[in-house]
């Protein structure tokens, strides 16, 4: 056979797998939802008590107990503080090593051991990172400050490798070229022009923590998730509804104010609540 042939025969299979390869992929994803379905017995769930549950949940909540606003205040300091330190040190830790981690910046033999360790930090979500460090150091905000900077390292650790990878690389080519040293390659090539990138990432991930930094309390790793388990304790759903009511306007108004900054960056002047 000739190469005219053989490339026309490649070519034709190409084609015709591509044809046939998004209905099989449509089919398998639906067959994969039911069978997720069956096993989960999700077509068994009864809602007949459902009217009665809201009905005590309503006459439980309502009205709401106002008095909780100044502990409520106080543990959403405490949230946004442990969200903050956190992102900060995570942040900082995992920006030398998503560098490393980097194919198109180091050679296979560093950048592979460089994500396994991001590996391993993404891989436990924050608030399991926070049960193991109130078990290690007791309940408290370190706790959750430990829990979000390890998790955190580990999850933007990933979008900044991932940033870097996508860097036009004919700057550093140049650079290099004239003799520069790697160092002096990541100090005025790489950082300058994922340093939009970074910022961004910074902001969505502090964003992202807030809401962790409420959850992670529950376990005891301080914050207003602390105060919110404490009162359901003891059923107080008068109370806890306000601290809800708390985090949910909070959440609402940093992911406005994230969404904008990441967009002055990234240099989209629209808003969130525009589109």
């Amino acid at each position: 056979m000739s190469n005219a042939a053989q490339t026309i025969s490649v070519t034709s299979l190409r084609t015709t797998l591509k044809t046939f390869s998004r209905p099989i992929l449509f089919v398998l994803v639906f067959v994969l939802a039911v069978w997720s379905i069956l096993i989960l017995e999700l077509h068994q769930t009864d809602f007949s008590g459902g009217a009665d549950g809201l009905s005590f949940l309503y006459e439980a909540a309502i009205p709401p107990e106002m008095s909780v606003l100044e502990v409520g205040f106080r543990g959403l300091l405490e949230t946004l503080y442990i969200a903050y330190v956190g992102t900060l040190f995570g942040v900082l830790l995992s920006l030398p090593v998503s560098l490393v981690a980097s194919r198109n910046l180091f050679p296979w033999y560093l950048t592979l051991p460089a994500r396994w360790v991001l590996a391993v930090f993404r891989v436990l979500p924050s608030i399991l990172w926070a049960v193991i460090f109130v078990v290690l150091i007791g309940t408290g905000p370190a706790a959750g400050v430990f829990a979000i900077t390890l998790y955190t390292v580990g999850f933007v650790g990933k979008l900044e490798y991932e940033a870097f990878e996508g860097l036009d690389t004919d700057p550093m080519e140049a650079v290099s070229s004239l003799g520069a040293t790697r160092l002096q390659v990541l100090r005025f090539v790489v950082l300058p022009q994922a340093i939009n990138a970074l910022i961004s990432q910074t902001m969505f991930m502090f964003e992202y923590n807030v809401r962790h930094a409420a959850a992670i309390g529950i376990v005891g790793a301080g914050g207003i998730g602390y105060y919110i388990m404490s009162y359901l304790n003891f059923l107080q759903y008068d109370r806890v509804i306000v601290l809800l009511a708390i985090v949910f306007v909070t959440v609402l108004v940093i992911d406005e104010l994230s969404y904008r900054l990441r967009s002055f960056f990234i240099g989209d002047t629209s808003t969130s609540l525009s589109k």
